[in-house]
């Protein structure tokens, strides 16, 4: 007895060449390394500046500045930001790039190649209603 031949399944998963691709942009990754940037201590984003000056109020202008750049399966990241005196700059910067490396690569796939990080400036402990001591 001859077994009857396979047919295959029209929800049988295709080649993967032939199921087309996904791209994951810059943007994206911006947003995964600013998530990354609130969950290290110490860590504030950076206020924006005009002719030197801070301007702005409020979380606006104290939102972090992350730049990202995607080129085939990897991505480099720029971040600018603000640490909260005394925490130890090297290690918050060291915490800061090894997070956003491990998050962006698990979510994305991309591997990391650099995560440049400028501190634009120390800022004073908060107190428990978020304003400077």
């Amino acid at each position: 007895m001859n077994p009857a031949p396979a047919v295959p399944d029209e929800g049988a998963a295709t080649e993967a060449e032939t199921r087309g691709h996904t791209t994951i942009t810059a943007r994206v990754v911006e947003k995964i390394a600013s998530r990354a940037l609130a969950e290290v201590e110490g860590v504030r984003g950076a206020a924006g500046r005009f002719a030197g000056l801070p301007f702005g109020g409020g979380t606006a202008a104290a939102a972090p500045r992350v730049r990202a750049r995607v080129d085939g399966g990897l991505a480099m990241v720029r971040m600018r930001i603000r640490v909260a005196y005394p925490a130890p700059i090297r290690q918050v910067t060291r915490d800061l790039r090894a997070l956003v490396m491990s998050r962006v690569g698990e979510l994305t796939g991309l591997r990391v190649r650099q995560v440049d990080i400028d501190v634009a400036r120390l800022t004073p402990p908060e107190r428990a209603g978020g304003r400077p001591l």
